[in-house]
């Protein structure tokens, strides 16, 4: 039995037509970037249909999300899927959204680009009857009934675990009294993740009056502008003992600027590089001894998503938020193992 709250399928000749227009005119390569989803055809009446809105492609964890995604919204999983790819603009994801609302799809997913400017369209989905979830990133609104919940990553224990590690780190090395200089790259601004990372990590260095930030910039969560700000960072200062970045991709940037001016890093290096995500390239790194530390932010997020919809579709009631598990990597736990396991 379907909840009272759903809306009606959508009739299979309106959006067989709709699908048709779209290709004909160019607009759905926007639509569905990277998706290779079959005609709704009409075995698909009883599918549920999920609209998702991706912020773009801006690093391997991004990408990883993305397939996550599309590899459990498929038909034989029950599901007949929409795609956008935002390109990290936020009046795309509006559009989108708006797309979806028109074609009556029977659930929004989307990972905002940022967490405010949301309340118009998320009010004109509640209006129409489809319930939003949230992935990855959350949303400032003060109505927090205009999504259903949100599933992702804790971003403020994210800092707080690369604050935490540095802390033990530190105390390892009999250096906990000594002058820190550290330099932080700041993912995109405004969004959840860099958010919630700073404020965890400044809730640890507060407590420390020895740790100096001398630089805090954005870098937009990409290798080259990673490179870029961290390039200039090093003309500034001179003496950095830490450099914490919020994702793998700014870190490998940081580590091409770093390399080029001559400095070293890592376990038997000159500056200690804290980063965020747990990729496979940034863990072999990490077994290296080129990283230091990598905090995991798991992007396998689409099966924990579709668990909310099935619940929703039973009539069950769910959390405001959900967590997906995450680990902390050194090169004590990077074994064989766990790179030959990771799918990103």
């Amino acid at each position: 039995m379907k909840q009272s709250t759903r809306i009606n399928k959508i009739p299979v000749i309106f959006l067989a037509a709709v699908l048709f227009v779209m290709l004909m005119s160019g607009w759905a390569l926007g639509m569905f970037t990277d998706i290779e989803e079959e005609p709704y055809v009409s075995e698909d009446a009883d599918r549920i249909v999920v609209g998702v809105s991706q912020l773009g492609s801006e690093s391997m964890w991004r990408t990883a999300n993305t397939e996550s995604v599309q590899n459990t919204f498929t038909q034989q999983n029950g599901y007949f899927l929409i795609f956008n790819n935002a390109r990290q603009k936020q009046e795309n994801q509006i559009k989108a959204i708006r797309s979806f609302i028109s074609q009556r799809v029977d659930y929004i997913v989307f990972s905002p680009v940022v967490e405010t400017g949301w309340e118009t369209v998320l009010q004109e989905a509640k209006e129409a009857g489809i319930p939003v979830i949230l992935m990855d990133r959350n949303v400032d609104v003060k109505d927090k009934s205009l999504y259903v919940t949100c599933v992702g990553s804790d971003f403020v224990k994210e800092g707080e675990k690369a604050g935490r590690w540095l802390e033990n780190d530190l105390k390892r090395s009999g250096r906990q009294d000594s002058e820190i200089n550290i330099v932080l790259l700041k993912g995109t601004e405004g969004s959840s993740s860099q958010i919630g990372r700073t404020k965890g990590f400044f809730e640890v260095a507060q407590t420390h009056d020895n740790w100096n930030i001398l630089a805090q910039e954005y870098a937009d969560f990409t290798s080259a502008k990673g490179r870029e700000v961290m390039e200039s960072i090093l003309k500034k200062y001179s003496q950095i003992d830490v450099v914490v970045s919020q994702n793998d991709d700014m870190t490998f940037g940081a580590l091409e600027a770093i390399s080029e001016s001559g400095r070293s890093v890592g376990v038997e290096g000159d500056i200690t590089v804290i980063s965020v995500d747990g990729t496979h390239e940034a863990l072999s790194m990490v077994a290296d001894g080129i990283i230091n530390v990598d905090i995991e932010c798991n992007p396998n997020q689409g099966e924990y998503v579709s668990d909310v919809i099935r619940m929703l579709e039973s009539g069950e009631k769910v959390e405001k938020q959900y967590y997906v598990d995450e680990d902390v990597f050194t090169a004590d736990n990077v074994t064989e193992s766990v790179l030959s396991e990771r799918n990103y």
